[in-house]
Parts: structure tokens; sequence; C-alpha cells
């Protein structure tokens, strides 16, 4: 008798934890499809920027005001700069110096992606090239981009051509190297079971090395982004010119050449604005959904 009660309470213990389980699980699979709230974005992702941004704005009209920094050639106001924002918007350049930029970043950054990811994939595949050209490729990664623009100068004119080459001389090792790295994290046993089902060659690429060498490929592609704009605005900055329009470094270069801070100050802030923009609407996202899909990121 006291033995059918000691196994008794050992089912129902068992029954309990067993319960107890998916009651975590189930919480679990809830929290995850459950989305963030608004409001919760609002005071963790929207808020803290905001107000980042207003205490640099008081400081740096504290610095005007209290006279610390009296020389307006080499600090302006916030009041100076908003009036030069003003003037290009009313004259209709503000968004010719934005489209002019993000056009040449944007192709040059495509060019560079579709450059980049089968050569990551080569060096990453095959021994030889890899030892040939991984150490070039980290070599150049290495390198400024800024010196690119004299010799793609004398190569090629000044012409949207050479933008585009000092771009992908610039974004491709960065982005060959991000590939690299992410198939160098993919455990073995995905490559074997995809051997077995017969998923070889580019086949096995395809389905197999980049869907697990995703995370590393996107950052890869992050950072390719970032060397494609900083190397953009290196030429348009050294290699303006009529013909090739007002970017965002030729508004740059031309607030030096009029010694004028507020345009200069202008430039810095779109340069910033359309490097944060394109991070938070292109590559954010995507690195959420990636984390998402593989059970690392909940909320958010």
């Amino acid at each position: 008798m006291a033995s059918s009660d000691t196994k008794t309470a050992r089912t129902d213990e068992t029954q309990d934890r067993s319960a107890g389980l998916e009651a975590g699980l189930d919480a679990l699979e809830t929290s995850a499809a459950t989305r963030t709230p608004f409001s919760e974005t609002a005071r963790t992702k929207i808020l803290p920027p905001l107000v980042a941004t207003a205490v640099v704005l008081v400081i740096w009209q504290a610095l005007i005001s209290f006279d610390i920094v009296t020389d307006p050639t080499k600090l302006p106001s916030p009041g100076d700069v908003a009036a030069e924002f003003k003037d290009a918007w009313l004259e209709g350049k503000l968004l010719g110096y934005i489209w002019t930029s993000v056009e040449r970043g944007l192709l040059g950054f495509l060019l560079a992606l579709a450059i980049g990811t089968p050569l990551g994939l080569i060096v990453a595949r095959v021994k030889f090239v890899r030892a040939a050209i991984g150490p070039v490729l980290s070599g150049l990664q290495s390198l400024p981009s800024v010196a690119w623009v004299p010799p793609a100068v004398l190569w090629l004119g000044l012409n949207n051509s050479m933008m585009y080459a000092v771009i992908l001389l610039g974004a491709v090792p960065s982005i060959a190297n991000g590939l690299v790295s992410g198939i160098d994290q993919v455990p073995p046993l995905f490559l074997r079971a995809g051997r077995t089902m017969g998923a070889t060659g580019w086949k096995g690429a395809w389905h197999i090395v980049l869907p697990a060498a995703l995370p590393g490929y996107l950052a890869g592609l992050k950072q390719g982004w970032a060397f494609s704009w900083r190397s953009l605005m290196a030429a348009e900055i050294i290699a303006s010119s009529p013909d090739l329009g007002i970017g965002l470094g030729a508004l740059l270069e031309n607030g030096r050449n009029a010694s004028s801070m507020p345009m200069i100050f202008e430039a810095i802030f779109l340069i910033l604005f359309v490097g944060i923009a394109v991070d938070l609407l292109i590559f954010s996202p995507l690195e959420r959904r990636v984390l998402r899909s593989r059970g690392l990121l909940v909320k958010g």
C-alpha cells in the first residue's frame, strides 16, 4: 500500500514538472510572438537619442551664450546652422545634395555586393585562393579609402566612374572578409549534412553555406556600407568638379573654401543623418530578422 502511494506521488510530481515545463515553453513562445508596445519602443529606443541630441544642443548653445567660444568662424551657433539648412531648403538644393551622394553610395554598394559576395565565397572555399589573396584583402581593408582617390582620378578622370571605383576598392574587401569570417564559423555538421543530401558545389553554397554564415555576412555588409559611404565622401571632397554635381562631400569642401562654418556643419550633419538613416532603415531590421529567426532575439 505504501509502495503504491509512493509511485502515485512520483507520478504526480513528474506530471507537475512536465506541466511546468510546457507552461514555460508556452510562455517563451508567447513572448517571442508578442510585439513590443510602441510606448516601450519610444521609451527605450526613440527617447534616448532625442534626449542626447537635446543635451548636445543645449551645451552647444551655452558655449555661445556664455561667450566661452566667441569666434563664429570657429564654432557657429545652432541658429546659424539652422539658417543654413533653411536657405538650402528654400533654394531647393538640400534634397539635391542628399540624393547626389545617396544615389552614388547605394549604387556603388550594390556593385561592391555583387563583386564581394562571390569573391568571399571563393576565398573561403578554395584553399589556394585563400592563401594567395586572403592577406591582400585584409591589407586592402586596412588601407584608408582616401589613398585610392588620386590614382582613380589619374586612371578614370573626374567622373562618376572614378567615384564608383573608389567605393569598390573600399567596400569589396570588407564584404568579402565578412563573408569569409561567417563561413569560417559554420559548424562542420551543417556542411556534412548538406553533402549527404546532395547539396554540393554552388548548390551547397547557396542553400547551406550562405544561410548558415548569414550573421557574419550581415556584419560584413554593414561594414561594407560604412566603407562605401566614407570612400564616397573622400572622393567627393578631393575630386570635386562642377560636372559631378554637388554631393555632401563637395558641399563640405565648398564650405571650407568659403570659410563658412555653418555650411561645414550643415554638410557634417547631413552626412551623419544619411549614415544613421541607412543603418536604421535597412541594416537594423535585417539584423533583427536574422537574429529572431535563429532564436537569438526574443523582443525588440
